[in-house]
C-alpha cells in the first residue's frame, strides 16, 4: 500500500503511540510521527518501532505539524490519526472513497474504548454562526435536541452505509495530496489546536470538493488525551480564540460580530456557574480573558492578520 501515507502527530503520547502504531505498522503505510517537545516517552516509543520521526524541538501545534508530515510524503493519499486512535483492519474503503470524482477526502467510524460510534464527533455539519452561538451559549448543553444542534452534530443520521458529509472528525481523515496542495494544507494560524480541520473541509467544499464519510474503515479512538493535560485556563483561551478566528474567516461580518457577543455573555454565564459550583473566583480569571479578546473582535475584528472574509 506504498500509495499511502499516514501522518501521527504526538505531544505527551506515551501510553498511546504505541498500540497505535502497532495497529497501522501491517498496512504497509509510509508512516511519519510528527512530535511536538514531548516530556515523556513519547519519541522513545515511536523510534523503538522503527517509523520515520520528526522531533520539533518546541510545540509548533497541530496544523503546522501536520503540515510537517505531508511534506515529507510522496504518497498520494495521506491519513491523518491521533495517536489515541487504533486502526482496526485496513485502510482500502478510505482510499476508495478519495478517488471518487472530486473527492476531498473521507473519513472513517470512530468507536469508544466500549465499541461505541462516537456519534456527534466522528461527522458533523460546518458550523454555521447559529450553531456556534447556541454553543457558546449554553443552549446546545441545555436542550441537545434542538434541530440545530441535531444537524450540527449529525444525531440520528445512518452511519452503516457511506455517505457525502460535511465534516468527517480529523482524528481519522485521509486527504489526497493533490487535493492538499490545491488547498495550501491546514491553516497554521489555528494555534495550537482546534477548528484547522474544520477549516479545511469549509475551503474543500467552498471549491466544490466532496467529503466523505466510509463505515468500513473503523479505528478505536480514546480521544483528549492531549487536551485533558492542559490547565483549565489554555483549554478554554485556545478554544475560543480558534472558533472566533474561524467565525472572522467564514461568516460575514455581522455574523461574527454576533458570535463575539455571544461568546462575551456565554463566558460571563459560564464563569458565574462554575465559581459557584466551585466556589472558588479562579473561573472568572480565565473567562476574563476570553471575554477581553471576545470584546476585542467585537469593536476592531480580528486582530491576528487578514483574514478572508466570508459568505456563510
Amino acid at each position: 500500500m506504498s500509495d499511502i501515507g499516514i501522518v501521527v502527530v504526538t505531544h505527551n503520547s506515551e501510553a498511546h503511540i504505541g498500540p497505535c502504531l502497532d495497529a497501522i505498522l501491517p498496512t504497509g503505510a509510509d508512516i511519519v510521527v510528527v512530535d511536538n517537545q514531548s516530556a515523556d516517552r513519547t519519541i522513545a516509543e515511536a523510534a523503538r518501532r522503527g517509523v520515520r520521526l520528526i522531533a520539533n524541538p518546541d510545540n509548533r501545534g497541530f496544523a503546522a505539524a501536520v503540515n510537517q508530515g505531508f511534506g515529507v510524503l510522496n504518497s498520494a493519499y495521506v491519513l491523518l490519526l491521533n495517536p489515541d486512535a487504533i486502526l482496526q483492519g485496513g485502510l482500502e474503503a478510505l482510499r476508495e472513497a478519495c478517488c471518487l470524482p472530486g473527492a476531498a477526502g473521507a473519513g472513517g467510524c470512530l468507536l469508544d474504548p466500549q465499541g461505541r460510534p462516537q456519534i456527534g464527533f466522528m461527522v458533523r455539519q460546518l458550523p454555521t454562526a447559529a450553531t456556534l452561538v447556541l454553543e457558546v451559549l449554553l443552549l446546545n448543553k441545555i436542550w441537545p435536541n434542538n434541530p440545530v444542534n441535531r444537524k450540527y452534530r449529525g444525531l440520528g443520521m445512518d452511519y452503516s452505509a457511506r455517505f457525502q458529509a460535511e465534516q468527517p472528525a480529523g482524528a481519522f481523515l485521509m486527504v489526497p495530496r493533490t487535493v492538499w496542495r490545491e488547498l495550501g494544507g491546514f491553516d497554521e494560524g489555528f494555534s495550537p489546536l482546534w477548528f484547522e480541520d474544520v477549516d479545511f473541509c469549509r475551503r474543500a467544499i467552498d471549491r466544490g470538493h466532496r467529503l466523505y464519510y466510509v463505515p468500513a474503515a473503523v479505528a478505536i479512538h480514546t480521544g483528549g488525551h492531549t487536551i485533558q493535560k492542559l490547565t483549565v485556563e489554555k483549554r478554554l483561551i485556545y478554544w475560543y480564540r480558534s472558533l472566533l478566528r474561524y467565525s472572522a474567516k467564514h461568516f460575514r461580518p455581522l455574523a461574527f460580530r454576533v458570535v463575539c457577543l455571544a461568546v462575551v455573555a456565554g463566558s460571563l454565564l459560564r464563569s458565574l456557574g462554575e465559581s459557584i459550583r466551585y466556589r472558588s473566583v479562579q473561573p472568572w480569571a480565565a473567562y476574563a480573558k476570553v471575554v477581553r479578546h471576545a470584546g476585542r473582535c467585537f469593536l476592531f475584528g480580528w486582530g491576528d492578520g487578514p483574514l478572508r472574509s466570508g459568505s456563510k
